[in-house]
């Protein structure tokens, strides 16, 4: 095996790695969208298996398949990819339905997703939830990460708030797994702010900077947002928040986020792909026995 090819492999687990935590945070967290499961929320009580991913996961997959065959985002064959695999009953947002629907039979993805939301592009937390592998993919260099993710974001989400997100959310997955031990909170909260240009969301990551103090997150939450209005904006600051504050425990990570309410198969999704990207951060095992296998399109190995 040449250098080159151990790198690539090295790439691909640790962003496998992530997109498997990803996929417990959106199975498990998309069950308290369920009104039975409720109590066992505030009780930390786990719902009977097996919990199906939304498409937070099978967007992420389509992601990873994409760096696996290219090792890199070649926009048309994730957009092609997204359009491929898209399960209505996922749980896809209205916009991105019609926008995967038309590409499937022939439209151009530039056009549709700039033109969404009256040509302003959907600022929504759809290319953020996926993004987390891509960050672990490229641990060895954040700012291609973010770079990578902001070419990745425009297939579906051209708003600079959803661009920005996604960047925030690859910027710290990207941090976090290349960390011989997970970093600070501060640590990746500054190094996140570092990297991500002036925006609604990153003015959000200042203040998550300034709230890393507060144990309660409904508190913090109502500050930050929790992903109710799916927003990049009301999503990302408080799941970097919530993944600062509990990077090597990914049990911990998961509660904490859950009990938040909002978004929460999609706050769920990124922090747990965040928090995965690190190898400390392994979600319990009988957590991924109940989560739904990941698809089975997706390469094993690297191309």
């Amino acid at each position: 095996m040449t250098t080159a090819d151990a790198v690539f492999d090295q790439r691909f687990e640790r962003a496998l790695a992530s997109l498997r935590g990803l996929a417990v945070g959106d199975a498990l967290g998309s069950q308290f969208f369920v009104p039975v499961n409720y109590p066992l929320l505030k009780l930390r009580g786990l719902p009977p298996g097996p919990w199906p991913w939304t498409d937070d996961t099978e967007m992420a997959s389509s992601v990873l398949a994409v760096l696996a065959v290219h090792g890199r985002i070649d926009q048309d064959a994730l957009a092609h990819s997204f359009a491929t695999h898209h399960d209505f009953d996922r749980g896809y947002g209205p916009a991105v339905n019609r926008l995967l629907r038309l590409v499937r039979e022939g439209g151009d993805w530039r056009e549709l997703a700039s033109a969404l939301f009256r040509g302003q592009g959907s600022w929504g937390n759809g290319s953020s939830m996926r993004i987390a592998p891509l960050g672990a993919w490229y641990a060895d260099d954040p700012e291609q990460a973010t770079h990578q993710a902001e070419i990745s974001s425009y297939t579906t989400h051209q708003h600079r708030e959803a661009v920005v997100g996604a960047m925030a959310v690859a910027a710290a997955a990207s941090l976090a797994a290349a960390s011989a031990g997970p970093p600070t909170p501060e640590e990746l909260l500054d190094g996140v702010i570092a990297l991500v240009p002036r925006s609604a969301v990153g003015a959000g990551l200042r203040r998550a900077r300034d709230m890393l103090d507060y144990d309660d997150a409904g508190t913090v939450a109502a500050v930050l947002g929790n992903g109710r209005r799916t927003s990049a904006h009301d999503t990302v600051p408080f799941a970097l928040w919530s993944a600062a504050r509990n990077l090597g425990d990914f049990e911990q990570a998961f509660w904490n986020t859950a009990a938040a309410g909002g978004d929460v198969d999609t706050t769920c999704a990124i922090v747990g792909g965040i928090v995965a990207s690190h190898r400390a951060g392994t979600p319990p095992a009988d957590w991924s026995a109940r989560t739904e296998q990941l698809p089975n399109w997706l390469p094993c190995r690297p191309a």
